[in-house]
């Protein structure tokens, strides 16, 4: 390998993690697709499960989009009744972010669905393999920060 490989787009870490980012969100896409759900309404189902009756802000913090982008998926979950707004008793400006009973049941229904699809990216990968992966890419991003 020469040193100017890293600088041919098909070998550059930045390229390789953008398409694998694509892909699998692609997959999950046209997994999810079926029950009339994308791959953020998914993250949002599932960080929510995790613990809601929380801003927006920290929603948004907790699924890494911006303020506008996590107004529109939720404006869309509210509309598919997966979630609900109730006013913050600490600040009448804001609302706290709740999952509806229709948006547990739909997280529970697809989460066996994104476990399957976690596996099959991870096939032929020792468990060390898939915590070293991790553990590096939180360092690429973490230098980006």
């Amino acid at each position: 390998m020469s040193k100017y490989d890293e600088f041919i787009e098909k070998n550059s870490i930045g390229y390789l993690i953008s398409i694998a980012g694509l892909r699998y969100k692609g997959e999950t896409w046209r997994r999810l697709k079926p029950f009339g759900i994308t791959p953020e309404q998914w993250v949002v189902l599932n960080r929510l499960s995790e613990g809601d009756g929380v801003s927006q802000r920290e929603l948004a913090d907790r699924i890494v989009k911006d303020q506008p982008n996590t107004t529109r998926i939720l404006d869309k979950m509210a509309q598919k009744g997966l979630i609900r707004r109730d006013p913050d008793p600490q600040d009448r400006r804001a609302f706290l972010i709740f999952l509806t009973s229709d948006g547990r049941r739909l997280r529970d229904k697809l989460l066996p669905i994104v476990q399957e699809l976690r596996k099959i990216s991870a096939h032929g990968f020792s468990e060390e393999e898939i915590m070293m992966l991790k553990n590096l890419l939180r360092r690429f991003t973490g230098n980006l920060s």
